[in-house]
């Protein structure tokens, strides 16, 4: 029988063009009336700030590309110019619709809430006299005017500030024009509440526009409006250098440098201000976004945070659930019992921060050992790692300096962990560690033993309660040995040659997950059932795509939920015919990643850090974790099934590259993220209120170190 070959570009999407498809899927969200007001006012906001990210890394990337004159295509056939082509009609598609739904939608309907967002001639007068002691009294002090001529260089524009700019002409010289800046200081809120209404609001600049002559004595201020810039932020650290903490703070100074990838400008900027920052930044017509409002829609967050009263315009607060074990013993004495499962932020992430918490303060514990990609500003879990370290703990703490944006406060931790006392360690070089693992070892009764949290998402506890995440505290001790090893392998140079029960990446994940596919393959072949369930953030990986359109053409049936990226593409006659693809986009941010095998009925079930990307699968450690105990397992499969019902938030993707949303014609209506927040405590009680044997027993905590490959192959 002839192999079937998947490599034809017509297989396949674009990542970068998929990319903006999410952030439109985003934006719905801004539109359906369905959601409280305040929240698809906030629903704006992330477009924009997901926008911004996109510009700062991925356009760059593609522009670097082009620079160098890199022309090998993607999989969908897209070199990086015609990929740059592409995603300036679609980003200036989706800011066109932003503005749009501000101005015709979501403004009109707060000013029906007595929400108003004010022009300064559209204040009283006494709100006018606080505006003006604002200025003279606040702003006054802290603004810099910036002209511009033979001797006065351009100003340097930071990345994502706002700034005026504007023509200032010489009182009886009407004839001598300059060109000038003032950057809208970043220290003053850029929503102002106004006095004398309960929801009166004025942007910054409009303040500072208004007054803005005064800055200038001796010449007339006119021609006045605002424009930012985004630039190439990826940093490119030399992780070859001797100090990989120096250069990552070298390349944090350099990378607020970066070439220009984006200009937004006020719609209203007359032609020879637009010409000027044209020219100055030598952009092209793609490069330019031209906006009807205000720039930068993430203000909008900070409009939402003052608004008084309203709690119904927005999503309805709910507490997280404590299952009742945990509330009653230790984590060490929960574990010890079952394996726990916690489904965040339906369920507390109160037991995250409590297991190294106690840890911390255990006379019985003797070493703590986790990973750290993104932690929170004020982190509980810094705080635990140097109390254990002072309480004479051995304390190792890997904190990835790469994990991008999020580096500086990533050095700054890492600073204060080897101030206390703690182990510090930095990954590998040319990966980033992006696995989410903590191993405590404990000396009890019977000897030395291990407890384990393996985790879909980061140690933070405020994201914590935003996106959706998966995790496992477990005692299992093949997967302690297994998270030992990987610990030697991040701060030393063991290379452990086999996994009791843990993957990991680069390449491990992909193998073990291409094996299971294969298996479900065979099972199809030999007239059995093949069956594949997968959730995960992203699915770029060529590699990946073509294994599961393999098994499509073999008839295996798969559903995925993917809730951004997708560069698989449906419906295609003989190759994915057999694929159903699902994005939920709500209230929470899908972040778990499940990977599902039917398994000739033994339904196996993986969580997992990673999704189905290169970078993720080929360029990080990531941890990839069988569910093995059975109710934990038929848990996770029925949470599946209910996002899987999803009729409310779901999108499906069409062979056309168009998602839209399941009909629920005749169907009672159900919104995954809605339910689980409503019954979440009744779920959860099923899996907890009963004793359910740990699928194998107990092993000797004796600790077997790995020595060679031919004492066991996996």
């Amino acid at each position: 029988m002839k192999t079937m070959k998947f490599d034809n570009p017509k297989y396949f999407n674009s990542r970068e063009l998929s990319w903006i498809d999410f952030d439109s899927r985003v934006l719905e969200e801004a539109n359906d009336s369905g959601n409280p007001l305040l929240e698809r006012l906030r629903f704006l906001g992330i477009t924009q700030s997901n926008l911004d990210e996109f510009f700062n890394i991925r356009v760059a990337s593609l522009h670097k590309m082009v620079s160098v004159n890199y022309e090998k295509p993607d999989a969908a056939g897209l070199t990086p110019a015609q990929q740059l082509a592409g995603v300036a009609k679609k980003a200036h598609q989706l800011v066109n619709h932003q503005y749009d739904l501000l101005f015709d939608k979501i403004l009109p309907k707060l000013k029906d809430q007595s929400i108003n967002l004010l022009k300064i001639n559209q204040v009283n007068d006494q709100q006018m006299e606080f505006l003006d002691d604002y200025f003279h009294q606040k702003l006054y002090p802290v603004l810099t005017p910036l002209a511009v001529d033979v001797s006065r260089p351009f100003p340097f524009i930071a990345n994502n500030t706002l700034n005026i700019a504007l023509i200032i002409t010489k009182h009886g010289n009407t004839s001598q024009e300059s060109f000038a800046t003032v950057q809208v200081p970043e220290v003053f809120p850029r929503v102002i509440k106004l006095p004398n209404a309960d929801n009166d609001f004025i942007l910054l600049e409009e303040v500072i526009k208004y007054f803005i002559g005064e800055l200038f004595v001796g010449y007339t201020a006119h021609d006045m409006a605002c424009f930012r810039v985004t630039r190439d932020m990826d940093i490119e650290a030399d992780e070859d250098t001797s100090d990989l903490m120096r250069e990552i703070k070298h390349e944090l100074r350099e990378r607020e440098r970066g070439q220009v990838m984006r200009l937004e400008i006020e719609s209203g900027m007359n032609n020879q201000l637009r010409n000027r920052l044209v020219d100055e930044y030598k952009l092209n017509d793609d490069a330019l976004y031209v906006v009807r409002g205000p720039i930068d829609l993430t203000l909008v967050n900070k409009l939402i945070k003052q608004v008084s009263g309203h709690q119904d315009l927005l999503f309805k607060k709910f507490t997280p659930y404590l299952p009742k074990p945990l509330q009653d013993e230790t984590m060490f004495e929960a574990i010890s019992k079952s394996d726990v499962f916690v489904h965040h932020p339906y369920d507390s992430f109160a037991p995250v921060l409590n297991f190294i918490d106690q840890a911390a303060n255990d006379p019985d514990t003797l070493a703590i050992k986790m990973t750290l990609y993104r932690v929170s500003p004020n982190s509980p879990i810094i705080k635990s790692l140097k109390r254990a370290a002072q309480n004479g703990k051995q304390v190792t703490a890997l904190v990835e300096l790469k994990a991008r944006f999020d580096e500086a406060n990533n050095l700054h931790w890492a600073d204060e962990l080897e101030r206390a006392g703690c182990h510090v360690i930095y990954g590998l070089v040319g990966l980033k560690v992006h696995c989410k693992l903590t191993l405590i070892v404990r000396k009890e009764a019977d000897g030395i033993k291990r407890y384990m949290h393996m985790g879909t998402g980061n140690y933070n506890d405020l994201t914590a309660k935003l996106y959706t995440d998966m995790g496992i505290f477990t005692d299992n001790q093949e997967m302690g040995v297994d998270a030992t090893n990987i610990f030697n392998m991040l701060s030393g140079f063991s290379e452990p040659p086999y996994f009791n029960e843990l993957t990991i990446s680069p390449y491990g994940i992909r193998n073990h997950l291409m094996e299971k596919i294969d298996e479900e393959i065979k099972n199809v072949q030999a007239g059995k059932k093949g069956f594949i369930q997968m959730k995960m953030n992203s699915l770029s990986d060529t590699a990946m795509i073509k294994k599961l359109y393999e098994a499509s053409a073999a008839g295996v049936k798969i559903n995925l939920i993917v809730r951004g990226i997708c560069n698989l593409r449906v419906g295609i006659k003989g190759v994915s015919d057999n694929i159903t693809v699902h994005s939920i986009v709500g209230q929470l941010l899908e972040h778990s990643r499940i990977y599902y095998f039917y398994a000739d009925g033994e339904e196996k079930v993986f969580l997992s850090s990673a999704d189905l990307m290169k970078r993720n699968l080929s360029r990080r450690v990531e941890l990839l974790f069988p569910v093995l105990q059975n109710d934990i397992r038929e848990h996770i499969i029925h949470i599946f099934n209910i996002m899987w019902r999803d009729n409310v938030k779901t999108r499906q993707l069409h062979p056309d590259d168009t998602w839209h949303h399941i009909h629920h014609e005749n169907k009672q209506r159900l919104n995954a993220q809605s339910f689980l927040i409503e019954h979440r405590k009744k779920i959860a009680d099923k899996l907890f209120n009963h004793d359910f044997p740990k699928v194998k027993p107990k092993k000797a905590n004796k600790f077997t170190p790995i020595r060679n490959q031919n004492e066991r192959k996996h």
